[in-house]
């Protein structure tokens, strides 16, 4: 049974030994897209199943065959993932999901509407302006549901 989501977004290529660590310990890995190369996937498959979409930047054979948009299941959680959220093209609520987690910005965030979570895990590739690097973590063990955000690298380096 999935309990923990790890939330990855916007690697564009580079995935940081950090972020491999502190997705350990999910039972599934959710990455929004902005992969940058497909050997971020099979990295992260390394520590459990994920589900992932193709983002902006992604190209080539290897990012069409990922969905523009996916469904994940995770406990009593039903998720919705997609890259880009000003994309969204349905009501969550009325579509019965609970989460919906999105990336492109690189800005981690939540904001709760209409009894859905909408969670951007932010970015954990490289730099960018003088945003954090972040991923993110959803606990759906108890309720309330936990979201946990995770500084990889200190703004300074």
């Amino acid at each position: 049974m999935v309990e923990v989501i790890g939330l990855i977004a916007d690697t564009h290529g580079l995935l940081r030994p950090e972020a491999l660590t502190a997705l350990e310990g999910s039972d599934l890995i959710i990455h929004a897209g902005d992969v940058g190369k497909p050997d971020i996937l099979e990295q992260l498959q390394g520590s459990a199943p994920v589900v992932a979409v193709r983002g902006n930047i992604d190209r080539g054979d290897w990012a069409e065959r990922l969905p523009m948009t996916a469904v994940a299941e995770a406990g009593p959680a039903l998720v919705y993932v997609l890259h880009d959220i000003g994309q969204l093209d349905l009501d969550p609520a009325a579509a019965g999901f609970h989460v919906v987690v999105s990336g492109h910005s690189h800005k981690p965030g939540r904001t709760d509407r209409d009894g859905v979570i909408y969670l951007n895990p932010g970015s954990a590739g490289p730099r960018r302006f003088n945003l954090p690097i972040t991923v993110a973590r959803l606990d759906v063990r108890q309720s309330p549901w936990r979201v946990e955000f995770i500084d990889l690298i200190s703004r300074n380096r």
